[in-house]
């Protein structure tokens, strides 16, 4: 009897210096991760290195609470950050970045309709090859986001209209998950992404007047 209560001392205490030191490393994703949002609200091409090292962090956390796609995500999302970078500073030619632009709702139709596609896909192939959480709003999220960064990283203007119905998904993923920051994170988010949209819509109306940096 004793050596089961001392096992399960032994074991709460380890899961709960587990738990602390997985909340630090959120606490630093989460700040570098608003980092990154409020300086791409800004068009600030240093919002991609902020991405990149929180990016980083999130790939192990994901990992460990089985969101398998959304650690897979973030790899991805260290690779744009690159991708973003370069886009920026050098992708409109000329020695200069892109610049925000709009695409048609007959585009933007297609890329939902396929990327629901793959969605349905993905979800299937988690539910029945692996033990992902919640398969198919986890491939959702994973799959819109995928084609949501290189929005981004082209400054399409909608992105941020994505971003927001992305954030709310996985808001609800999160907290069933216990990653209370990180949920606490995207329900800021949602709000940072609608003001995003508004911000670059401004630059694109009036360019001359924005304070839109690429140094």
């Amino acid at each position: 009897m004793i050596d089961f209560w001392s096992a399960l001392v032994s074991t709460l205490t380890q899961a709960f210096e587990q738990a602390n030191a997985m909340t630090a490393w959120e606490a630093v994703a989460v700040v570098l991760a608003l980092a990154y949002l409020a300086l791409a609200m800004r068009g600030n091409i240093w919002c991609w290195a902020a991405a990149f090292v929180s990016t980083a962090i999130y790939t192990l956390l994901f990992w460990e609470v089985s969101l398998l796609m959304e650690s897979l995500l973030n790899v991805y999302y260290m690779a744009m950050a690159g991708y973003g970078f370069w886009l920026w500073r050098y992708g409109g030619g000329e020695d200069h970045g892109v610049e925000v632009v709009s695409w048609s709702l007959g585009r933007h139709i297609s890329l939902i309709v396929a990327t629901s596609v793959v969605s349905l896909v993905v979800g299937h192939l988690m539910a029945s090859y692996t033990q992902a959480s919640y398969p198919y709003l986890d491939a959702a999220t994973s799959c819109f986001a995928v084609m949501t960064t290189y929005l981004v990283a082209r400054k399409v203007l909608e992105n941020w209209l994505y971003w927001v119905v992305i954030d709310l998904v996985s808001i609800y993923l999160y907290l069933n998950k216990g990653l209370m920051l990180t949920s606490m994170l995207f329900i800021l988010y949602v709000g940072m992404a609608i003001g995003g949209y508004f911000l670059w819509r401004t630059s694109m109306q009036q360019p001359s007047e924005a304070d839109y940096s690429y140094d």
